[in-house]
């Protein structure tokens, strides 16, 4: 299978032909790659996918030059296919940890390097980054709608079986408890999880007794696990809960059982199914026996089914999460930034689109709440080595102004806070720096940092605004590059 370095879009290979030819490959330019809006009015959004894009990197110029004639044919294409051939990836990489929580225009991954080798990676670091971030940001939503555990079970429904397999490593850095997909819990050393089908209780033949019979033998052939049994494939309250609880009871399972047993609801009316069937399970003296609830299920619908009173203890999530069904496409972008030291902006006329100039990074700022403990306040992106972020990094006093309103400005006195900055190298000099995390402790840093925002900001509906600035140096430049570029349009004219 070829690398994901060369998913691509041909238009990178042919500016990357342009700058070869006259001699601009080797300037040093910085791009950043970030969003402008976060999907469903979210307030922010949550990182994944550094680790595929660190290891796609190192698999650039790995291609015969025989591979680029494919794409890039002709004689007078032949000395860039022999460059590229032998072209590695020479420069530097930042980027936000996976389970990072992202605000619109902060850069989540700046590229620094040769012009052509960070050009070429645009398409495979914004298909890696999208699809990922889609799949993460909507699960959070699922899982921040509920305290019980979300298990990610969409490998049907998604994009195929790359999409399947991060997607659902997406989803538990972003609070999924599980997911069904093997490959995602091989690769991660992290166990998949997984009951039964329709299919296998018809697999018994459509009756009753049927019904029984698949319940005793899967009981009896998963002893040491889990135990679920799907109780809604004929009549879930006359017949289903029936034949589960009995074949239990036959096969010596109940609330001694050490490793846990439930029934899973996959269809109907599943507010009263819960209700009813944990009444009947509780007068059987189950009252351990877990209700596990599935079917076309997302934050709106699970949100309602506690609203309601539902006796659900875990919920599946399929499509919602695994193809982020209500937004499926994600708004990363991919922008140069600097060349050659020269911080540059595309200037646009749709004000959502005007980008931040110059090589940046991104500062959280942290107090100490009384009653709440170390609360994030705001995140300020600076120039590198700006005064503001010389201020931040002494502990000094520093004041953040809003860049669409003046009037609002927060000042942080020394003493008074803390602060870590979001970019880290994964990538310098063309070589890997980047400290490993497991699947599990990438989990754990989402969740840790998700508990430092407020209530508020942390809410599905209506969320309250987070502080998200830009230093004041920045702001000058960015309005600096603006002005010139508006008097020469001004002046520019032709005969």
């Amino acid at each position: 299978m070829l690398s994901p370095a060369y998913c691509s879009d041909k238009y990178q290979y042919t500016m990357g032909k342009s700058f070869y030819e006259t001699g601009r490959a080797q300037q040093i330019a910085v791009f950043n790659m970030f969003y402008r809006k976060a999907p469903e009015n979210n307030n922010w959004a949550v990182v994944s996918g550094t680790r595929e894009v660190i290891e796609m990197v190192q698999n650039i110029g790995k291609m015969p030059a025989d591979f680029y004639e494919k794409f890039l044919p002709g004689e007078d294409y032949a000395e860039f296919r022999n460059y590229l051939s032998t072209m590695k990836f020479t420069g530097n990489v930042y980027a936000m940890r996976e389970g990072e929580i992202v605000f619109p225009n902060q850069p989540v991954i700046t590229v620094e390097g040769p012009l052509i080798e960070a050009q070429i990676l645009e398409t495979p670091i914004l298909c890696i980054m999208n699809h990922q971030m889609a799949v993460a940001t909507k699960a959070s939503r699922v899982c921040r709608a509920t305290n019980r555990p979300v298990s990610e079970f969409g490998s049907r429904r998604a994009h195929g079986p790359w999409a399947a397999q991060f997607g659902a490593k997406a989803a538990i850095i972003a609070g999924c408890a599980s997911t069904s997909n093997i490959l995602t819990g091989v690769a991660n050393v992290v166990p998949s999880t997984g009951t039964m089908a329709h299919s296998y209780v018809t697999s018994y033949g459509s009756s009753v007794e049927g019904e029984h019979k698949a319940f005793c033998d899967y009981i009896n052939t998963h002893r040491g696990e889990n135990l679920i049994l799907l109780i809604d494939t004929y009549d879930t309250l006359k017949c289903g809960i029936l034949n589960a609880i009995r074949a239990f009871r036959e096969n010596g399972i109940d609330d001694n059982y050490p490793y846990g047993y439930g029934i899973r609801l996959d269809s109907g009316d599943l507010a009263y199914l819960s209700i009813k069937v944990r009444k009947i399970l509780d007068e059987h003296g189950m009252t351990g026996c877990k209700i596990f609830a599935t079917n076309s299920l997302d934050e709106y619908l699970i949100t309602d089914l506690e609203r309601q009173g539902a006796q659900i203890d875990s919920y599946g999530v399929g499509d919602a999460i695994a193809t982020s069904k209500a937004a499926p496409c994600f708004g990363n972008v991919y922008k140069l930034v600097q060349i050659n030291g020269e911080p540059v902006l595309k200037r646009s006329e749709d004000t959502i689109k005007l980008i931040n100039p110059g090589f940046q990074i991104t500062y959280r700022i942290i107090k100490k709440d009384p009653d709440l403990g170390e609360v994030y306040k705001a995140d300020v992106t600076c120039l590198r080595g700006d005064a503001t972020a010389q201020a931040i990094e002494a502990g000094q006093t520093f004041t953040i102004y809003d860049e669409q309103d003046r009037y609002k400005y927060k000042t942080f006195e020394a003493g008074t806070y803390s602060w870590r900055h979001l970019q880290d190298p994964v990538i310098q000099n063309g070589e890997p720096c980047f400290v490993e995390h497991t699947l599990l402790e990438k989990k754990a840093f989402y969740n840790d940092t998700l508990h430092h925002f407020s209530p508020s900001e942390r809410r599905l509906i209506n969320p309250h605004y987070y502080k998200v600035d830009i230093s004041e140096e920045l702001r000058a430049v960015k309005l600096e590059i603006l002005e010139r570029i508006n008097r020469q349009i001004a002046d520019f004219h032709i005969d």
